[in-house]
């Protein structure tokens, strides 16, 4: 049951194009020959691999090929570079996905030192990074996951701490009498719809979650000088809200509260040296930077 190559790399292309037509003009066939490449693998595979929508997504079996296509493509760039195939000059891409808040604090600094490296980011939420993973779109993730994604490595990097802070005057108007209470109904501040970390603290505390009245802010710098200006209170990682701290623009809400978020490193277990050297300055990178065990 041999998985033929050119009907592997037709049904990436049309995943990366979005359309049949759009992947037949990248590979410079006809739609009709994209169309019977991609029933082939799927009668090979006795599996349906492709939802055709707009733009076309991958079923899970088909996230599996596509993945496998992305690798191979990755192991085949190595290996033209190590032949000395390479374009004069081409450099060695890796895609990887990273939480928000790790991108605004630790991550970048990992990426310093790496020549002939470029690297491809993809922000996302550290629950959500491994889907990315799953689906092939990137070759390594930062995710709050400990199990790992099919064909991926997972690691440790260490544990993100969050403090719930607020400006001073916001905390001497609404964070009155019990805290569990003040903050179900405090305006408070998010990251976007699905961040439930505010819900999630106010929960831990015994309550229902957090107040209503929310301002929405979905970057990890914007988030913090929200809270800074006295929009509203939140969790904010402990690197960006001690400075803030010790100048007297932020106070902590809870006395020594705090939530510990732990970050894993998952990759595609694969012999890149290009992916391998990322791994080791991110994993460095990490040492320094978050909580370790």
């Amino acid at each position: 049951m041999e998985l033929p190559l050119d009907q592997v790399r037709t049904l990436l292309t049309v995943v990366d194009e979005g359309t049949f037509d759009a992947a037949a003009a990248a590979l410079h066939v006809t739609p009709s020959a994209v169309s019977q490449r991609v029933k082939a693998l799927e009668q090979r595979t006795g599996r349906v691999l492709l939802r055709r929508t707009k733009p076309v997504r991958p079923t899970e079996s088909g996230e599996v090929l596509v993945r496998f296509a992305r690798q191979l493509a990755r192991l085949e760039r190595d290996a033209r570079g190590e032949l000395g195939m390479s374009g004069a000059g081409e450099p060695t891409r890796v895609s990887v996905a990273v939480n928000a808040d790790s991108l605004a604090t630790w991550f970048l600094a990992a990426l310093t030192g790496l020549p002939g490296v470029c690297v491809e980011l993809r922000r996302e939420d550290e629950d959500h990074t491994a889907a990315l993973l799953r689906e092939g779109l990137v070759m390594a993730a930062v995710t709050s996951s400990p199990e790992a994604v099919p064909g991926c490595s997972v690691r440790a990097l260490g544990r993100m701490r969050y403090l719930p802070v607020a400006a001073p005057g916001f905390a001497a108007e609404h964070v009155t009498g019990p805290l569990v209470t003040a903050l179900a109904e405090a305006p408070v501040i998010v990251f976007d719809r699905v961040d439930d970390f505010q819900d999630g603290f106010v929960r831990r505390l015994g309550g229902a979650g957090a107040s209503a009245l929310r301002h929405y802010v979905p970057t990890s710098e914007g988030f913090a000088d929200a809270v800074t200006a006295g929009l509203g209170w939140g969790m904010v990682p402990e690197s960006q809200a001690e400075p803030r701290l010790r100048r007297g623009e932020l106070v902590r809400l809870g006395g020594d509260s705090w939530v510990d978020v732990p970050l894993y490193w998952q990759q595609w277990k694969l012999d890149s040296p290009a992916l391998g050297a990322v791994t080791e300055a991110v994993a460095s990178a990490a040492g320094g930077a978050l909580r370790q065990p």
